[in-house]
This record gives structure tokens, sequence and C-alpha cells, in this order.
């Protein structure tokens, strides 16, 4: 069990180490020296030379848009402003008993607690602006960060905060996960679909007693490029490191 806890630890500060150096690849390819300014705490990987945020986002498989404890929604302006989500989410984790020992010893009941809270978040998200809202809270910390940054193929790919909402929004399908074997459950999670597959999931993770309780929005990678692609954004090459893409072709690089 130790050596597992620390293969994950591990893991996890790769993971950041990785940010890290992607974040300052990008901020050496806009002209930044290596000391440029950053708040990773609102989400701002890399402030550019004309003030604006950009979050930025490499990984392979899956990016991870937050991982929260119950303080984070409660103390929140932004998300107790969402007509309920903030309450909800809150809901989620109080499903589970406050001690990681107490859940192993009856995971079903709580599993079973988590799908009212799951199923309600899934119908407040039917409606397209407050589904809009929770996206920009949650990728652009309600509008603080200007643009998502994506490294893919060897380019920084530059997206408006507000092309990225409107083109998730109007593509996403929002629906409950479903068991699919025996001893699961059904509405364990929030599930934002587009052309078959998962693009986003809301979920609890309690798979180790350092990450009881929280709260979890991961991206897939693969499906959210995917969507992004086929809004057919026009596009332009700002350097041979950089292409911009929607608005940001008219608000990027202005300095």
């Amino acid at each position: 069990m130790n050596a597992r806890r620390a293969s994950t630890s591990e893991a996890a500060r790769e993971y950041r180490q990785r940010g890290h150096d992607d974040a300052l690849r990008f901020a050496l390819a806009i002209g930044l020296n290596r000391d440029y300014r950053r708040d990773q705490a609102a989400k701002k990987d890399v402030i550019d030379p004309a003030g604006d945020a950009h979050s930025v986002k490499a990984g392979r498989r899956k990016w991870q848009i937050f991982l929260y404890r119950r303080n984070r929604f409660l103390d929140d302006d932004g998300f107790q402003a969402l007509n309920g989500v903030g309450s909800l989410l809150v809901h989620c984790i109080d499903a589970f008993p406050p001690r990681y020992s107490d859940y192993e010893d009856n995971k079903d009941s709580a599993k079973l607690r988590l799908q009212t809270p799951m199923r309600e978040l899934k119908d407040r998200f039917q409606r397209k602006a407050l589904l809009r809202a929770f996206l920009r809270k949650s990728i652009f910390n309600g509008g603080e960060v200007q643009y998502l940054t994506v490294l893919h193929d060897g380019m920084f790919c530059v997206y408006w905060s507000d092309d990225v909402v409107t083109a998730m929004a109007d593509a996403f399908e929002v629906v409950n996960s479903t068991a699919r074997r025996g001893g699961e459950f059904d509405a364990q999670k929030v599930l934002f679909r587009h052309g078959g597959q998962n693009v986003g999931e809301l979920e609890m993770r309690n798979d180790s007693p350092g990450h009881y309780g929280e709260v979890r929005f991961n991206m897939n990678r693969p499906p959210c490029l995917a969507l992004l692609d086929a809004v057919g954004f026009e596009t332009d090459e700002w350097s041979p490191e950089v292409r911009l893409y929607g608005r940001s072709i008219r608000t990027f690089g202005h300095w």
C-alpha cells in the first residue's frame, strides 16, 4: 500500500513538472523571459505581454480542470452563484462519510446517496446558459483567464475563452454514467459527451485516503480536440510555434 501511494505521488509530481515545462515553453515562444508571470491558483499558467492569461494544456490523455474539496465550493462565490450547482457539488461530497475507513466499510451506501445530487446536476446542465456558466467558471475561473492554449503536434494552439465555452456548451450532451458491470451503480458521474465519446467527466475521487472527498472534473484530450476541430475555426499562424484560432486572431499578440 505504501509503495502504491509513493508511486502515485511521484507520478503527480512528474505531471506537475511537465505542466510547468510546457508553460515555460509557451512563455518563451511568445517572447517572455524564464521568470514569466503566472498565477496558478487562478488558473493563469502564463500571463502574456498584453496582460491576458492563458490556461496551458498539453497532457496526452486527460486534462484536469479542477480537483476541489468541500470548502472551495462553499467559499468561492463563483460556484455559489451557479444556481445551486455549488451546493449540489457539496452534496456530492457529503454523500460520503467523513472518514475514509467508514467509506471502505460500506461503499455501496455512499454510492447510492451520490446518485441523487449527480442526477440533479445532470438535470441542471440541460440549461445551456447554466452549462456555459459552469464551463466558464471551471476552465477559465469565471472569465479571469482569457485563453485556452493547447500544445498539439508541436504547436501551441490558442483559443479565445468564449469560443471554447460556446463550442462545448453547444455540442455537449450531458448525461449520467451507467453501470456496466456487476457491483457498479448508475449515476456516479456527470458525463459531457460529443460524437459518442466522453469529453468531460465530473466525478468524486475516493480512490485513496489522500484524495478522499474531492470532486474532480477532467477533460479527455482526443475527443476535446476533435470537438474544437469540428467547429471549423478560422486559423492564423502567429509564429512557427503559435497558431491562433477563431477570435484569438483578433485579440492575441497585440503588444
